[in-house]
């Protein structure tokens, strides 16, 4: 959305609080201890959502609302602690760590008052990993974790016959839910596992009377989490809204009765909403906006695991040489980077697997064993550039840059365009933004040369981020392949002894980085977003799911 039409649309929208909300003001006079009687709660976000169907998520905004209006087996709390969702307590798990039964709750229910049962969850699955889904978060979370989910996804690719029954997952009955995992797992990470997106249920009579409507509009939904969604036209929508869901097991916990999310991806204009009173929660704030709230006590900031990083694509010609990628990968000043540009509290990453991301139980973080690897040298891109050239047998190259269409993100761009067309003779780069979702689309179908993409962890283990470079990985999407890095992640996958484990996943990542230069990091993204004094409860996680609602209050 253009700033023009993005600013005439939030000049409507205050009019429009104007009535509704009677001017309300962010002053301290407005704070207070008891919960106001208006509990509604208004959210600008950076960027429409891709979808609400469970099995195709693969973003951040997609996987924060379903995990708002729908509960899988475990979720994070205020915390960030596991506690049960729709699972009515701890799993039973075997003497081997592979097979875990789940009691589910009885008093969890669909917001068309179905019991949310075991077949739920087994419909799902099956649904996820079938390979004519063509899910892309299926296979990648469930290949390597849930029993026989490998084996499925080798078959179709082999063009042979498959069942998706034989995933191991399984419904004793209605409340009774067994998983049979492909590797030994401790509990926590099986919590963990299913307190992500991918592992929701869904009501199968429901979904198959919608067809292919289902989750395209808020009727073609259904929700049994802490809120429903009550207005959202589809993938193209810039506002749409959801409601308390009184049918929620934990409905007396939830004290939003309404959020109202608008689209907003330029930083002012989030800004002077929320100074407006039009708004209670900002977007995300580009650089430019932060350093004018560094005292203010309505500045949430938070140094997330989530790296950002070029993926270079090997079907390009020109990116299958290494050495113009380990040029590519040290030509640029990231330290000035997240300095000047940013300057939001992101640091350089020289890694792909973030800083104070997990530690051990002695409190070494995973980063201590290989530091900072494929740092900045311009000096030695020049040199691999022009190896790489005479290898060749080239003296220009031309480039695509594909990125996303926000401002933070086109800044960055025009100073990756500058640094390595500075820095790189020959070198032609050219920019295409586009909004999230197209950049999600054409990165998965692989049609780019080179992306500023980047991760955000599922779950609270370092392997969340090192099994993207598998060969034909769900999520690898760059056509990288080193046999070595792959039995890495298999030996990692087989074993539940956190030194042994770190060991593999960290001479993974030198391979990646050091001896192939497969990708180049580029920072590890700091957050800041405005909250308003009266809001009280503002829950952000680490992993999965960014935001929980459920904890929310309005008290002014």
């Amino acid at each position: 959305m253009k700033k023009k039409k993005l600013s005439a649309l939030l000049a409507f929208l205050l009019l429009l609080s104007a009535f509704a909300y009677g001017c309300g003001s962010s002053s301290d006079e407005g704070s207070g201890d008891e919960a106001s009687s208006n509990q509604e709660l208004r959210v600008l976000t950076s960027s429409e959502i891709p979808t609400m169907d469970s099995v195709m998520a693969t973003d951040a905004t997609s996987f924060t609302m379903l995990s708002n209006v729908n509960e899988g087996l475990y979720a994070l709390d205020q915390d960030n602690n596991l506690v049960p969702a729709v699972a009515d307590g701890e799993p039973e798990v075997n003497a081997e760590g592979t097979e875990f039964t789940v009691t589910l709750k009885e008093d969890a229910v669909w917001s068309n008052g179905d019991q949310v049962t075991a077949h739920d969850f087994v419909y799902a699955w099956q649904k996820a990993i079938d390979p004519e889904t063509a899910s892309t978060y299926g296979p990648y979370m469930m290949g390597g974790k849930i029993a026989g989910a490998k084996e499925i996804t080798e078959a179709a690719s082999a063009g042979e016959t498959y069942d998706v029954t034989t995933l191991g997952v399984e419904a004793l009955d209605n409340q009774t839910l067994v998983v049979k995992t492909a590797a030994v797992m401790t509990v926590d990470f099986f919590k963990g596992l299913m307190a992500f997106g991918t592992f929701l249920p869904q009501n199968q009579a429901f979904v198959e009377e919608q067809g292919e409507n289902y989750a395209t509009s808020a009727d073609t939904l259904l929700s049994n989490g802490p809120f429903k969604m009550a207005s959202w036209s589809g993938t193209t929508a810039t506002e749409w809204t959801v409601e308390k869901n009184e049918d929620y097991y934990d409905a007396d916990s939830v004290s939003l009765t309404k959020i109202t999310f608008n689209v907003s991806k330029d930083s002012q204009s989030a800004v002077n909403a929320f100074e407006s009173g039009e708004v209670d929660i900002t977007s995300k704030l580009s650089s430019d906006i932060v350093p004018q709230y560094e005292d203010d006590e309505r500045l949430v900031s938070w140094l997330d695991p989530r790296l950002s990083w070029l993926k270079l694509n090997e079907d390009n010609e020109y990116l299958a040489n290494e050495n113009i990628r380990r040029a590519i990968a040290i030509a640029f000043n990231k330290d000035d980077l997240v300095a000047d540009v940013l300057n939001n509290g992101s640091v350089a990453a020289n890694y792909v697997v973030p800083a104070d991301f997990v530690k051990d139980e002695d409190g070494n973080d995973f980063r201590d064993a290989n530091g900072d690897l494929l740092t900045y040298d311009a000096e030695a891109a020049k040199q691999y550039w022009e190896q790489g050239l005479q290898e060749l047998g080239v003296t220009e190259i031309t480039l695509s840059l594909l990125g996303s269409d926000t401002d933070e993100a086109k800044k960055v761009d025009q100073y990756l365009k500058a640094q390595l067309e500075t820095n790189l003779e020959g070198l032609t780069i050219e920019i295409t933004d586009v909004p999230f979702a197209i950049r999600i689309d054409r990165e998965i179908t692989q049609d780019y040369d080179i992306v500023n993409s980047g991760w955000a962890p599922d779950y609270l283990d370092p392997i969340s981020f090192s099994d993207l470079w598998v060969t034909g990985g769900e999520n690898n999407n760059m056509s990288y392949s080193n046999p070595a890095y792959d039995e890495l992640i298999a030996k990692a996958e087989q074993t539940t002894d956190t030194a042994e484990k770190w060991s593999y996943l960290q001479e993974a990542e030198r391979i990646v980085l050091e001896e192939d230069a497969a990708v180049a990091p580029i920072y590890q993204q700091s957050y800041n977003i405005l909250v308003a004094d009266y809001v009280e409860g503002f829950t952000h996680h680490s992993v999965g799911t960014e935001y929980s609602y459920k904890y929310i209050s309005i008290n002014k």
